[in-house]
């Protein structure tokens, strides 16, 4: 089952995501990412966040939709529309779901401050992933409906 994550960009949050899924993720199960228009680089705090976290990001890069090594089952996309950022919106015929977080590399403000953005960002991201993760995912892929009402329950969710 492959999972793209996407964004406009791909250098943040779908990264992260990317990352996450792929460090937690059971055989079978592998996530990709990309942007609409990516940014062609990574960020680099998100990086450095990964990279504290013990999550390798190794032979990641920003890249576009278009360039995909394999069609995706399942799209999730992680901008945050209700602060005015518009999401792409995959034209595939694949499962769909919105997990919005607000943009990290956007905060302006101290050192401190930006990186709390990230690890706030991150807790998210890696918040759904572990209740993605706890679904009884066999069941789930045979039955679209239902998968997609606990993805969509997911996406509403925010860390404890």
């Amino acid at each position: 089952m492959n999972i793209l994550f996407l964004c406009t960009g791909n250098s943040c949050r779908s990264l992260i995501s990317e990352a996450v899924f792929n460090h937690l993720a059971p055989p079978g199960w592998r996530a990709l990412s990309a942007g609409s228009q990516p940014a062609g680089r990574l960020n680099a705090r998100a990086l450095q966040l990964l990279a504290e976290m013990g999550i390798s990001t190794q032979g990641y890069y920003s890249k576009s939709w278009d360039a995909l090594p394999v069609t995706p089952d399942l799209v999730v996309t992680v901008c945050a529309s209700a602060a005015g950022e518009t999401c792409p919106a995959y034209l595939g015929p694949v499962l769909r779901t919105h997990w919005g977080v607000e943009d990290p590399s956007h905060v302006v403000g101290t050192e401190e401050e930006i990186d709390v953005a990230f690890e706030q960002a991150y807790a998210i991201l890696r918040g759904r992933i572990e209740a993605f993760l706890a679904l009884p995912l066999d069941e789930l892929v045979a039955d679209r409906a239902r998968f997609k009402a606990e993805l969509d329950r997911i996406g509403a969710l925010l860390p404890a």
